[in-house]
């Protein structure tokens, strides 16, 4: 295959898929709202929708952001279209574990829920695994990108480096305590660290979408750099705060509900700009006013 069809497959496959997982996210959405089913608790209707949200747009990020980084053809193809078939692995057994009614995590209940918890543990163990790849490949030399935008990159690739290590932690937590027997315990405790999860998935969207958004005004590049910056550093301490709460266990909601604020609230201005903002072609340096 060529480096050309590569690059067309790698846009066709994960723009496609990312879509699918937000109809997903929808369609269970409405299920949800007629059910009447709970929202918190190891079987809801709740999964299927956060993941299938959470995923959707991180496809979509991915696709977007490969674009940006110094990867040669080849090893973009190879990493966008893992981070995107993980992604639907990962929320197709979450959806079919709620259409079944059962936990989707640390489930050892039969021989095949015991295999979907440990291709689920597979599955994340492939997107740290590629997420780290990209922040490596953000954190190399890249001229084609102005300082603002490399500096966006990183640092949205780090927050979600650290997401994936908080998912990785309470998957081991989990799996942990279900072998020991207290899977009770690991269904209502294992997840205490999913507000800082959630807050830190999507600044790999949001600050590289403020970054192009900045290139689009008349301001010289060494201001955009200074409020990247500023930027930047609001949100370490946001992450900072709700993190040092998940640990201290203070919460004004569930786990549950308080990662979906936090996701909701990192997530959207974001996703608006993917949906009506910059095109991913256009990805070069703009001149300074």
């Amino acid at each position: 295959m060529t480096a050309t069809a590569l690059l067309r497959s790698t846009r066709q496959f994960p723009v496609a898929a990312g879509l699918l997982l937000l109809a997903s996210a929808a369609v269970h959405t409405v299920v949800l709202l007629l059910s009447g089913g709970p929202w918190d608790g190891p079987v809801s209707w709740r999964k299927p929708i956060t993941f299938g949200l959470s995923f959707g747009v991180s496809v979509l990020t991915a696709a977007w952001i490969c674009r940006l980084l110094p990867l040669a053809a080849r090893t973009r193809a190879l990493l966008l279209s893992a981070f995107t078939a993980a992604s639907l692995l990962e929320t197709g057994l979450i959806t079919l574990q709620a259409w079944r009614g059962v936990p989707s995590h640390f489930n050892t209940e039969t021989a095949f829920d015991t295999a979907i918890t440990r291709v689920l543990a597979a599955g994340g163990v492939t997107l740290v695994v590629v997420v780290v790849a990209l922040t490596i490949a953000a954190l190399r030399p890249n001229p084609a990108a102005a300082p603002s935008m490399r500096l966006a990159l990183r640092a949205g690739l780090v927050a979600l480096t650290a997401s994936m290590a908080t998912g990785a932690v309470m998957i081991v937590r989990g799996l942990m305590l279900g072998g020991a027997g207290r899977l009770a315990e690991a269904y209502q405790s294992a997840g205490f660290l999913r507000p800082a999860h959630a807050v830190t998935m999507h600044a790999v969207l949001l600050l590289p979408a403020l970054a192009w958004l900045l290139s689009r005004t008349r301001r010289p590049e060494v201001e955009r750099l200074r409020l990247i910056r500023i930027t930047i550093a609001a949100y370490g301490a946001v992450v900072a705060l709700v993190t040092a709460a998940a640990l201290a266990g203070l919460a004004v909601a569930t786990p549950a509900t308080t990662a979906a604020v936090s996701a909701g609230l990192t997530m959207a201005p974001a996703l608006a700009f993917l949906s009506f903002g910059g095109s991913p072609k256009d990805t070069g340096r703009r001149k300074t006013a």
